[in-house]
């Protein structure tokens, strides 16, 4: 019994220790955009650029003149991009997660 109570304590305290790790990309229960631009989007859209698709990067009036002004078009890009570029289901990437990305790219990349 002694045996049974004390791998349940210790299998109950490395779920608890573990727990944290789940919410990592969470500040305060909101999703970190950056965080998440990193780790989906910064290998090919470093520093707002686009390995790709040079002409295609991240700013304002490149992104304005490729007809995306808001958050819901950034999400709709990540969901049904063009020829190049990864497609980021809600099963990859959520919905909350691909809003903060927008979010991100529209406050950070001019």
């Amino acid at each position: 019994m002694k045996k049974l109570v004390a791998v349940s304590v210790a299998m109950l305290s490395l779920t608890v220790l573990a727990t944290p790790g789940f919410s990592d990309t969470k500040k305060g229960g909101k999703v970190d955009g950056k965080h998440e631009f990193q780790e989906h989007c910064a290998a090919c859209h470093p520093g707002g650029k686009n390995i790709v698709t040079p002409a295609k990067s991240l700013g304002k009036p490149v992104l304005a003149a490729n007809g995306i002004k808001t958050e819901a078009d950034i999400v709709a890009k990540m969901r049904n991009p063009g020829p190049g570029m990864t497609k980021f289901t809600p099963q990859a990437v959520s919905d909350a997660e691909a809003k903060a990305i927008a979010q991100y790219i529209l406050k950070t990349f001019k």
